[in-house]
C-alpha cells in the first residue's frame, strides 16, 4: 500500500459509514421514538431485547449478512458479496439497535414532560412523534454521532462481508489490520491518526450545525 492511496481509502470510508449511518437513522429514529410513546403487550421486553442487541459481537452480524448475501444464500443472486453495499448493510445492522436505544430514551424523557399537553391539545401519534423528534434535535444528534462512531471503527463485520479487497473494500479499519500484521507499524499509525481525525472534524461539524440552529431560533 502507497500513501497515495490513503485518500481513496479514506474516501470509501466516509461514503460507507456515512451511508451506513444515514439509513440506520432513517429506521431507528422513527421506531425508537414510537417504541418511547406508544404502551403495548410486551413492550418492557422489546425495549430489553433492543438494549441487548446494542451488544451485539459485530463479526456475528458479518457472519449472518454473509450467509444471506453468498451465492447459496436467499439474497445471493443480487451479488452484493465483498461489495460496499454489503459493508453498508452490515454496518446498519451493527448500529441501527444503538441509534435506536439512544433515540428511545431521548423521546421517552420528553414525553413524559409533555405527554399531558400533546394529550390535552388532541394531537395524533404522527403529530406527538414529529414534535418529539423536532424537540429532541440535539439528542438525536448525539445518537448519530453514537452511530457513526462505531460505524466507522468497526471491522469484524466488515472484514467478512468486503474482504479488504484493495480498490474495491479496503477502508480505514481493515487497512490498519492489514498493515499491523504486515509490521508496517508507521502507516498503521498514520491510518488510525486519520480515523480519529475523521471522527473529530464530523462531531465537531455537528455541534457547530447544532450551535448555528440554536442562535436561529433565537
Amino acid at each position: 500500500m502507497e500513501w497515495g492511496d490513503l485518500t481513496e481509502i479514506t474516501l470509501r470510508s466516509l461514503a460507507v459509514s456515512l451511508s451506513a449511518t444515514g439509513v440506520a437513522a432513517l429506521i431507528a429514529m422513527p421506531f425508537g421514538a414510537w417504541l418511547a410513546i406508544q404502551p403495548f403487550r410486551g413492550r418492557r421486553w422489546a425495549i430489553a431485547t433492543l438494549n441487548a442487541l446494542i451488544g451485539i459481537p459485530p463479526v456475528v452480524v458479518g457472519l449472518v449478512v454473509y450467509l444471506l448475501l453468498s451465492r447459496s444464500g436467499p439474497f445471493g443472486v443480487l451479488g452484493l458479496l465483498f461489495t460496499p453495499w454489503a459493508m453498508i448493510l452490515a454496518q446498519v445492522v451493527v448500529i441501527t439497535p444503538l441509534i435506536a436505544s439512544l433515540t428511545h430514551q431521548t423521546v421517552r424523557d420528553l414525553w413524559l414532560r409533555y405527554r399531558d399537553l400533546l394529550v390535552s391539545m388532541n394531537t395524533t401519534r404522527r403529530q406527538r412523534l414529529a414534535i418529539l423528534l423536532r424537540d429532541g434535535q440535539r439528542g438525536l444528534m448525539t445518537a448519530g454521532l453514537a452511530g457513526f462512531g462505531r460505524a466507522i471503527g468497526e471491522v469484524g463485520a466488515i472484514m467478512i462481508v468486503g474482504g479488504n479487497i484493495d480498490h474495491a473494500t479496503r477502508v480505514l479499519t481493515t487497512a490498519i489490520t492489514l498493515e499491523t500484521s504486515k509490521g508496517n507499524l508507521w502507516f498503521a499509525v498514520a491510518l488510525g491518526a486519520v480515523l480519529i481525525a475523521l471522527s473529530l472534524v464530523v462531531s465537531l461539524g455537528a455541534h457547530a450545525l447544532s450551535r448555528g440552529e440554536r442562535r436561529a431560533q433565537w
